[in-house]
Formats: structure tokens, sequence, C-alpha cells
């Protein structure tokens, strides 16, 4: 079927654009055109491409690594369609061979049914530093092995990204990976910035969670960071909640890298979503305290953060406009994936993923490849 919207504002990905009209079809983008008399449906406000979110660990009450079937698997994905997501890589962290296989095989299940919003996996660890760790378990970090290796070539899971550190990977090993097609990224890690750039070199194509469980920038050793923000090409996940980094951080990133290369993410955890306050993190409880997720250990541990809140905090508080900040949710991450033929734009041809906002950014619907997801609540 095919329906016409007429939009008062349309980002297409490029521009904002004033009276369109959005033809979509067969869950693609058919039209962008002027002719608003003929529309079927009117929609107030902004429409622009729906937002991508390269780190998902849980919502709507649901952790991966605990629940990783194709039940709870919906249940996330329905929390964060309601914010304003549309494409998603589900996250697992550092596990057992068990689990990861398990959520493997949950996203392979989900693609079957919605591969144009869960569109791959995120491998969080095993393959980090015990230094830069987080809340990750430390029991389960562990090297590459042939079973891991036999997990990453599997090829009924859409785009597979990989966070590791590059200090417990060899660069052979990335070059071995990025052959493979899997995206790598480079996080919880104690590396040296040379050790870094030589990681991108090898190719990885992204920094996990940028600042946060990397080496940090000194005057004498740039770390991680410095490497992060030296490099011209690489992605960066940045997680705007005030609370993983603060403000004039994210300012600072902006300003060396540019808005082309950070990708706004969630790290979101299960109580997005949730009424819940309390969750299990693999081996630790985590409770909510105001806008933050503690370990009992007093780290953080995820967030609160849903990918319409993270474009808000992005116009409100890292100096952006507002097209920039939507960039950042959709078109940074799907070129970070090698999927910005698809995703990220709403030019003909494009996979009909929208998100409708109000004139506050709030979320009012969403759409995957053209179909109605769902509204937002008065949660937000």
């Amino acid at each position: 079927m095919t329906v016409r919207y007429r939009i008062d504002r349309l980002f297409d990905g490029r521009q904002m654009l004033a009276d369109r009209v959005l033809t979509v079809g067969g869950g693609k983008v058919v039209a962008v055109d002027q002719q608003c008399q003929h529309a079927d449906v009117h929609l107030p406000g902004i429409v622009a491409p729906g937002l991508m979110d390269l780190q998902v660990n849980g919502g709507g009450g649901v952790l991966l690594n605990d629940c990783p079937d194709s039940a709870a698997m919906a249940r996330l994905f329905q929390a964060h369609t309601a914010l304003g997501t549309t494409s998603m890589l589900p996250t697992v962290i550092t596990d057992s061979l068990a689990v990861m296989t398990a959520a493997a095989d949950a996203v392979a299940e989900a693609r079957r049914h919605n591969p144009h919003g869960i569109i791959g996996i995120h491998f969080e660890g095993p393959h980090i530093a015990a230094a830069k760790k987080g809340a990750h378990c430390g029991d389960q970090i562990r090297p590459l092995s042939e079973a891991e290796w036999q997990l990453y070539l599997r090829d009924d899971l859409g785009v597979k990204l990989v966070t590791l550190a590059p200090e417990t990977v060899s660069c052979a090993e990335i070059q071995t990976l990025t052959a493979m097609g899997v995206r790598v990224f480079l996080g919880h890690s104690n590396a040296s910035a040379d050790q870094a750039q030589q990681a991108l070199k090898a190719g990885a194509v992204g920094f996990t969670h940028l600042f946060n469980a990397m080496s940090a920038f000194g005057s004498r050793e740039p770390g991680m960071v410095g490497a992060a923000l030296l490099d011209d090409s690489s992605v960066a996940g940045l997680i705007a909640d005030g609370q993983h980094l603060d403000y004039r951080s994210a300012r600072v990133a902006l300003r060396c890298k540019g808005a082309d290369n950070i990708a706004l993410v969630t790290d979101a955890m299960p109580l997005v979503g949730s009424d819940q306050q309390r969750f299990t993190l693999v081996d630790r409880e985590v409770h909510r305290q105001g806008d933050r997720l503690l370990a009992h250990s007093g780290e953080l541990a995820g967030s609160l953060l849903d990918m319409g809140a993270a474009v808000r905090n992005a116009v409100l508080h890292l100096g952006v406009s507002l097209e920039q900040a939507l960039r950042m949710a959709s078109a940074v991450p799907a070129r970070a994936l090698g999927l910005e033929a698809l995703y990220g734009h709403l030019r003909p041809g494009a996979v009909a993923n929208l998100v409708w906002l109000s004139p506050q950014l709030r979320v009012q619907g969403t759409w995957v490849a053209g179909r109605r997801q769902t509204v937002e609540t008065s949660a937000h």
C-alpha cells in the first residue's frame, strides 16, 4: 500500500524542508514532493529519518544478557520504538559463550520478521581490558578463541559490531575481523594512543561510549580518548545524558571530530520504558538513583537514556542545530555500520524508517519499513 503523508517540516537527512509530501510504499521512500493537496495523512510537526541506536543493552524491563530470546527481543524493541528508535543493535555485554550464542540466535530470529528494526548485534566484550571493565563481569573477560571466531562468522545476524580493547586483540586479529565483515569499535580499554592508532590502521572504525571506560587524555600520553579525538574518519559513540560525561566534554569532542563523526547512543538498560527501579547486571545489582544507574560498588552501569531524549539533549546542551542532532542519531550511526545507502535519509529508495516529533521534539510516533509502530505515552 502506498501512503502520502503531508508534513509541515520534513528533515530529509540533509536539510529541513517546509510543506512536503512524503510518499511511502513497499517499505521504502517513493518520493518527496510539494503536491500537498493530494496527501492522505497530515503529520504536523517534524518528520525525520528514524533514529538508530548502536548500543541497546535493554529496555521495557528486559536485559538482553538475562533474556536472550525472541519474546524478550520484541519487548525491548517495542520499548525503544515508543521513544524514537526505529533501528538498533541489541547489545550483549561481556558474558559466557552460551549467553553470547543465545543472544545471537535471538537476533537472527528477530531479523526474520523485523530486519529493518533489528539490524544486527553488538558484542560489547568479552575481549576487553580488566582495568577498564566498568560494570562488566571480570570473570568472563577473555581473549578471542575459536568459538568466538565461529560466532562472528555467522551470516544470519545482520551487522556485527564488536567492541574490543586493542591491547588484548592484536592488529592481525582486527584485520581478520574486518575482512570477515565485522565492524570493530574500540572501548573498555587502557590502551595507549599509539595502540589505538594502530588498531584504527588495522581496520577499527569507531569508539564505544567516548570518554567512558577508556584511557584518558593526558599531557604526556593522549590515551584512547586522544586517539579518538585526533582521528578524522572514525565515529565515536556519545552518551549524551549528562551523567556519563560533562556536556562540556562532549562539546570538546564535537569541536575536534565534528558532528558528522559523533553518533548519539543510549547504552540503555532495562529500566528505559519501564517502571522498574532495579535489576541485576550479570553479577551485580543495579539501582536507579535519580537520573543515574549505579551498581552496588558505585560505578555507572548503563543509562536511562532513550534516543529521543538524546536528540533533545544534543540540541539543548551540545550547541548543535536540530539538523545536526538528527544526523548524529541517524545518518552518522548508519555510516558507521556501512548502511548509509538505506538509512539516515528520506530520499527515494531509502527504507521508510521514520520518527515524528512535536515542535518541542517529543516523539509522536515511529514507522519501521513504512509500518506505524507506536505513540509515545505521557512518560516523556
